[in-house]
């Protein structure tokens, strides 16, 4: 029995990071897309605009998702040390950017099947009082972009190492969207009001569905990935085998390596040698793989015969 304390071998399962600062500016957006979401609702109801519509109640969809993300940042700091999760709660955000992802989606359907309908059946538009409303509403979408654009780009400086924040780039998605669709209606509206075609109203709508659908796509598939533990890219997995199997005559013959948050990684890596080693020494050899925040060996051995005897001799030749 061990009388002595394991500090030196536990370490914390605490992988997510501080997102107050943002957590706070998405309140904010969310407060200023409600007002306007009401406003644009009514006034879109009042005089008959499809584009306007459709821009009012995306956001009251944005509203629901971007409180998503304000939901996934409390929870996850709110259990950070929570045992009963393995990893931590580094991928409740990865979570409210897939559940973002999918509201979006929705959305798009919605807009899309009431674009069609409007198509077909025309109905009658206040272009002046419409286009009133859909510049206010641009104008509070740029607005939100400005609260979240530094840290959006905070995020996204970080994806060039592949540090994603998917809870934010949701939200800023959702923001961007938002600004997208008022743009459309806007377009619509004045061209209507110039030239006549209302049809550009509901054209305007299907292209916002199908767009919104795409950038949709892009975040479901990212944000599945890391939910269902889907391996690294391939050249860090190539690096990591490298840098072990680069000392003695070890042979990497397992190796799995996942997301567990936006900046950390899990690896777990059996290892075939003549020359066993302690675990500290092949993590050493990852000591530059700084996103390989917990890692697990097992250093298996060799007891071939033949394999020691050619061992012994490469030995022997890396020593002279």
């Amino acid at each position: 029995m061990h009388i002595h304390p394991l500090e030196q071998w536990t370490h914390t399962h605490k992988f997510n990071i501080d997102h107050t600062h943002g957590e706070r500016k998405t309140k904010q957006v969310i407060l200023l897309t409600a007002i306007t979401m009401v406003v644009e609702i009514v006034a879109g109801s009042i005089y008959g605009s499809m584009a306007l519509l459709a821009d009012g109640w995306h956001m009251g969809t944005h509203v629901a998702a971007l409180s998503i993300t304000v939901f996934a940042y409390s929870y996850a700091r709110r259990h950070a040390n929570d045992t009963r999760y393995s990893f931590g709660t580094g991928k409740v955000g990865v979570l409210g950017g897939f559940a973002s992802g999918v509201v979006l989606v929705v959305v798009a359907l919605l807009m899309g099947i009431e674009s069609l309908h409007r198509l077909v059946s025309p109905q009658p538009i206040q272009f002046n009082e419409a286009i009133v409303v859909a510049v206010l509403g641009f104008g509070v979408n740029l607005l939100s972009m400005f609260l979240l654009q530094g840290q959006h780009h905070h995020g996204h400086a970080h994806e060039h190492h592949h540090h994603k924040d998917h809870n934010l780039r949701a939200a800023y998605l959702h923001v961007l969207t938002d600004a997208l669709t008022s743009v459309l209606a806007i377009i619509a509206l004045l061209a209507g009001k110039a030239f006549g075609w209302v049809w550009l109203d509901p054209i305007m709508g299907i292209v916002g569905a199908v767009l919104i659908t795409r950038w949709s796509y892009g975040l479901l598939r990212d944000t599945s990935g890391i939910l269902l533990d889907s391996q690294v890219d391939s050249a860090t997995l190539s690096k990591v085998r490298s840098a072990i199997e680069a000392d003695a005559d070890n042979q990497v013959a397992d190796l799995h390596i996942w997301r567990i948050a936006p900046q950390h990684s899990a690896a777990i890596i059996s290892i075939v040698t003549h020359h066993l080693q302690s675990p500290e020494h092949y993590k050493k050899l990852l000591a530059d793989f700084g996103e390989l925040t917990h890692v697990t060996i097992e250093a298996c051995p060799c007891t071939d015969k033949h394999c020691i005897i050619d061992s012994q001799a490469n030995l022997a030749r890396w020593t002279n």
